[in-house]
């Protein structure tokens, strides 16, 4: 198991794009949170299978999300498992 913690940057609030990020992640039985930052960023943290959490990036940028995303700052880091869901934060 592996984790991933990302920050989007771009045009990446009011789009869906935390709910969209919500049903890959589910889809791929990824655990971990996404929310909204202040300064208008997205920010993910994600546990899963390295190859999972690989797919799941890969189809927030490659898929309708990707158009809205300026940058990504991005790093891999050991997973705690302290997630049974995925969940949205609304805790900006």
């Amino acid at each position: 198991m592996k984790r991933v913690h990302i920050l989007y940057s771009g045009q990446v609030q009011g789009v869906g794009f935390r709910y969209t990020a919500q049903d890959i992640a589910m889809s791929l039985g990824i655990t971990g949170w996404v929310k909204n930052l202040e300064d208008g960023r997205v920010e993910i943290v994600a546990e899963g299978k390295e190859k999972d959490l690989n797919e799941f990036l890969d189809k927030i940028s490659k898929g309708q999300l990707g158009r809205y995303i300026k940058n990504v700052e991005l790093s891999w880091e050991k997973s705690t498992g302290e997630f049974d869901v995925f969940d949205i934060r609304f805790d900006i």
